[in-house]
């Protein structure tokens, strides 16, 4: 079986008026529709294969069950002329892996902390009622289109046990002479760096704590810009063996950053540590995060428009309407370079206003 190809105006379920495609993934296609009952857009997903049908029905009941902010929601599910339909809350904004590769390079530790706190209260909610994601990656979280990533949201619940089933089926094909059986799996390809050592070894037993380590794999990818123990076939002996990582050379800069560096690390090892009763529940991890006092405000775009290294070492950023003061010691990752792209939060200053945290993000034409 293929995907049912949907084309703009096509009307399914009686209600939900095609918009256009929106994306599709390893285990479906996703469709923008407007709601003409509840006069809202929202997002419609179907399967790409006859085995991914079969599964469609469970994680659709499944994913309805997790109710929270941070937790796209699961909104209709239904079957039309032998096809299935998921029916999902439409969120605006990009997946966190395009803006990895868009945007930033690595996150400061304020926005990390920000991230991972949301996504652990997300995930929290999702094991309140047994539900298990098992493929936690930055690909199937969605935030929004600003630079302090005000919005959060754990999507594909509903397609995450597929994916799963998808998983453990190719591991099980896996040969360690033939690297096509896992290259050849772009499910499988997407999950690995994020994927717990038990979740290799046994996918058809690993549980909540599987979603933990993804959560602490996804925490560091942001503090550092790469996957714990790298990507591919190459990554599995290196997950496997779960060696404790070094302390993150991003981490140790400037001293306004070390203390809240130092904790969110400590959080993140926790999270990655090997044995499975050592990670801290969702809740556990919600509340670590909640106490770490990290910025959670709005950032601005701007561009380094002149800096002074020595003594002070302060400089200025432009922005659309005003120049905003910076020192040195607020920027993260590296020394600043004049014309740089950054983003910044700020707070009002006489004559000018100062910025607080200052990250250096990747030119638009930047290729990674």
């Amino acid at each position: 079986m293929t995907a049912t190809i949907l084309q703009p105006k096509n009307v399914v379920g009686g209600r939900y008026k095609v918009k256009e495609f929106l994306n599709q993934g390893g285990m479906q296609e996703v469709y923008v529709a407007y709601d003409e009952r509840l006069k809202r857009d929202v997002a419609v997903k179907v399967p790409k294969s006859s085995s991914a049908t079969k599964r469609f029905d469970r994680s659709a009941q499944l994913s309805a069950r997790v109710i929270h902010p941070n937790v796209a929601a699961t909104f209709d599910y239904f079957e039309e002329d032998g096809s299935p339909y998921l029916v999902e809350e439409l969120v605006g904004g990009s997946n966190l892996g395009e803006r990895l590769k868009k945007d930033f390079v690595f996150l400061d530790p304020h926005l990390v902390a920000h991230v991972l706190h949301h996504l652990a209260r997300g995930v929290a909610a999702a094991h309140h009622v047994d539900i298990v994601h098992r493929d936690l990656k930055p690909n199937n979280v969605i935030v929004s289109n600003d630079f302090g990533l005000a919005s959060v949201k754990i999507t594909d619940f509903g397609v995450a046990k597929m994916a799963a089933k998808q998983i453990e089926s190719d591991i099980e094909a896996f040969n360690p002479k033939d690297e096509s059986t896992i290259t050849g799996s772009q499910t499988l390809v997407g999950a690995i760096p994020y994927m717990s050592p038990e979740a290799l070894l046994t996918p058809k037993e690993s549980h909540k704590s599987a979603d933990i380590w993804a959560l602490g794999a996804i925490a560091y990818s942001l503090v550092t810009g790469e996957a714990p123990y790298g990507t591919g076939v190459a990554a599995i002996a290196k997950i496997l063996e779960a060696a404790p990582l070094k302390f993150p050379t991003q981490l140790n800069g400037c001293p306004q950053f070390k203390f809240l560096g130092k904790q969110l690390w400590d959080v993140i090892n926790g999270c990655l540590s090997k044995d499975p009763a050592n990670r801290p529940s969702a809740d556990a991890l919600a509340q670590q995060c909640g106490q770490l006092r990290y910025l959670s405000s709005a950032r601005r775009l701007g561009r380094v428009k002149s800096y002074k290294a020595g003594v002070g070492a302060t400089g200025f950023l432009s922005t659309d309407d005003q120049d905003v003061f910076f020192h040195r010691d607020c920027f993260y990752g590296g020394n600043p370079v004049v014309g740089a792209r950054v983003s910044f939060a700020s707070w009002k200053g006489s004559p000018r206003d100062r910025a607080a945290v200052v990250l250096p993000l990747r030119e638009l034409s930047e290729e990674v």
